[in-house]
């Protein structure tokens, strides 16, 4: 069986989950680890059986061919070029820079060296996102005319253990959980056309209560916490977009997508299962699981209380990235997607910013559907031996 070498550079609180269900996958093999605290790639390293290695070492090792880069969002891009410089394929956390100009020349650089750049998040090809793109695509509730996404919650210094660059340049929930639900929304209902938006700050300083390092420290606020933006969608379709860390309790579903047909309630964008609910005409919700469909069954709790499990299958975008290259194929979870996602994002600060409407120049295509048989095959990843692999860095070559 064909696999392709995987080395991680960044080894904080994220890694871990990357690092276990990268080993679900049977097209990737993760190599080593890296990281600018060497100490914490150390203990990564020893916790999933893999070699610790300085940034340098990592990219000229041969037998890497994808990057995966889960550094501080302010690092995403430096690191990912130095990794497109080593002839590496590079898939990374979000958001893919923290500016749209930089965003746009790494998908530039890769493409000249004719290499892939993918970028989280990759929820949309589990079996919910997979779901809801499958009632769009039917037409079963219709031509999609508006909708509403809401991610709310009361801040991230309640919850990570390190969240100071959460609220400095470059953070605020917009680019921290915008990439999901702004994903998710191009997925089911083609690129942003134009957006219009307005930002608050709840507050001016946060106290650390999440165990770590920095509990107890107040963090100064230096970016919006609370963003409403307008989305208009070349397609016509006009939603409503909140993202916030200022609000104590809700009760507001993620994102509802309304057609001229019906209405339907989208899974948290955040995870890779949940259910799709189907309304018409005031009548009782027709609601649709996906826990029993490939990357739906929950298999992940953040307490871990089994009872409380969602699915959670981070590092799909890196295997389904790895069998693209293997079989020559386009990926979805590509840097131009995440491109214009970050494009989208930084239009919608601007917005708030300026109090204007900024259009939207960049038009990527809906990524190609993610069918139940391929979701499937990337769990397992069975390939045609190919005479191309021997061009790909890091590639396993079967041995009969």
């Amino acid at each position: 069986m064909e696999r392709i070498g995987v080395g991680v550079i960044g080894t904080g609180d994220i890694s871990s989950i990357y690092l276990r269900n990268l080993n679900l996958f049977a097209g990737v093999r993760v190599v080593a680890c890296a990281g600018r605290n060497r100490d914490a790639a150390v203990r990564r390293a020893a916790q999933f059986g893999i070699e610790a290695l300085d940034v340098d070492q990592l990219l000229k090792r041969d037998d890497i061919g994808i990057v995966v880069n889960l550094t501080p969002p302010a690092s995403h891009a430096d690191v990912t070029r130095d990794a497109l410089s080593a002839d590496k394929h590079v898939f990374s956390e979000k958001p893919l820079a923290v500016e749209a100009a930089t965003g746009r020349a790494l998908v530039a650089e890769a493409r000249s060296r004719s290499l892939l750049l993918g970028c989280a998040p990759d929820t949309f090809l589990g079996a919910g996102g997979r779901l809801a793109r499958g009632v769009i695509d039917a037409g079963e509730i219709g031509t999609v005319t508006s909708g509403v996404c809401m991610f709310l919650s009361s801040g991230m210094e309640h919850r990570h253990p390190n969240p100071e660059f959460f609220f400095k340049a470059g953070g605020g929930p917009v680019l921290d959980i915008g990439p999901y639900y702004l994903t998710t929304l191009v997925n089911l209902l083609g690129p942003v056309a134009s957006v219009q938006a307005e930002a608050s700050t709840g507050f001016r300083e946060r106290l650390v209560t999440a165990a770590g390092p920095q509990q107890g420290r107040r963090i100064l606020v230096e970016t919006p916490t609370t963003i409403m933006a307008l989305l208009k969608f070349r397609s016509g379709a006009i939603v409503n977009a909140m993202f916030s860390w200022d609000v104590r309790l809700h009760g507001r579903q993620s994102i509802e997508i309304h057609g001229n047909a019906g209405t339907m309630l989208v899974p948290d964008p955040d995870t890779y299962g949940g259910s799709v609910s189907i309304g018409m005409d005031g009548g009782a919700w027709d609601v649709r699981g996906s826990d029993t469909a490939p990357l739906g069954r929950p298999n992940w709790s953040p307490s871990g209380d089994p009872s409380q499990q969602f699915a959670n299958y981070r590092g799909l975008g890196v295997a389904e990235m790895s069998s693209a290259i293997l079989l020559g194929k386009p990926h979805r979870s590509s840097g131009v997607l995440a491109s214009h996602v970050l494009d989208v994002m930084e239009s919608i600060l601007v917005a708030a910013g300026e109090r204007r409407t900024v259009d939207i120049d960049s038009c990527p295509r809906r990524p190609e559907v993610l069918s139940e048989d391929d979701a499937l095959e990337l769990t397992k990843l069975k390939l045609r031996p190919s005479t191309m692999l021997a061009a790909h860095a890091g590639v396993d070559q079967p041995s009969n």
